[in-house]
């Protein structure tokens, strides 16, 4: 499945800075951005930190969901406008879930958000998007994720579900140009201890939800793919209810990446969520 996707002559490791929460024993809140609305706002304390970010390239073709939490594949769209979402809907939705089962093996597969974000301002006031997620996070903790399924099936299904393995699986894409300003850096899920997990609340206007922030560790491995171009999609983990091993949990953020050419387009890209269920 990564056949195609070709090894970019770029640097093998890049130092960026990261911004973590800092643990302080009290929960966190953040106030989301809204699409070519408000900034997001955040009540905490937090720190930036320089982080060795490996380039994911050098090795695509052994990356897997259920160790590292991530993998890059090839994936070409029909889609000709993703601002559309009538579009969207009517012909991503179904590219989506056909994508993660192929990849999760699971039985069924619901669609349920797209965010889109711009790193130019201008385009977000135009296209009325949000900025590029500069913080360290993951964006379902255990309580949140099994109350999305109830969110989205109906009551006596989503209990039903809920007796087996589920997971919150994401879709992030180029919209269009490859992209070279906030590439998003994924870290390895191996290298993620329950104690950097650190629940916040997600206070938006129509919903409080919770998510995790990450507190800095040294151990924690960083990943990119740099270049990335609309038909390939980075596939990531944001919650697994599996407790056996496997990864459950990639969290993610935009970075600043210093080799990015200085009149480089700025960055557009498209997140879809899916909840995938298992047998």
């Amino acid at each position: 499945m990564h056949d195609s996707i070709q090894h970019n002559e770029t640097a093998s490791v890049v130092e960026a800075v990261l911004t973590y929460v800092v643990d302080l024993g009290e929960k966190p809140v953040i106030y989301p951005s809204e699409a070519g609305g408000r900034s997001e706002r955040r009540v905490g304390q937090y720190a930036d930190h320089t982080v060795v970010i490996h380039n994911g390239r050098s090795d695509v073709h052994s990356l897997s969901l259920d160790r590292e939490g991530f993998l890059l594949t090839e994936h070409e769209t029909r889609v000709q406008d993703f601002y559309d979402e009538e579009e969207v809907r009517a012909v991503y939705e179904a590219e989506v879930e056909q994508l993660v089962k192929k990849l999760s093996g699971a039985t069924k597969v619901v669609v349920f958000d797209h965010t889109r974000r711009a790193d130019a301002a201008a385009t977000r006031d135009q296209k009325a998007v949000r900025e590029p997620a500069r913080m360290v996070h993951s964006d379902y903790t255990e309580r949140s994720a099994p109350q999305r399924v109830r969110d989205l099936l109906p009551a006596p299904e989503a209990e039903q579900r809920l007796k087996r393995r589920f997971a919150i699986i994401n879709i992030w894409r180029p919209i269009r140009d490859p992209v070279q300003t906030t590439p998003l850096a994924i870290c390895d899920a191996r290298t993620i201890s329950e104690r950097d997990l650190v629940v916040t609340e997600r206070r938006a206007r129509d919903r409080i939800g919770e998510i995790y922030q990450i507190a800095f560790s040294p151990d924690h491995r960083w990943v990119y793919f740099p270049y990335m171009q609309r038909s390939e999609a980075l596939v990531f983990k944001c919650f697994d209810s599996a407790v056996d091993g496997r990864a459950r949990f990639a969290p993610h953020t935009a970075f600043d990446d210093p080799t990015s050419p200085p009149d480089a387009p700025a960055r557009e890209s498209i997140e879809s969520r899916t909840i995938a269920f298992f047998q």
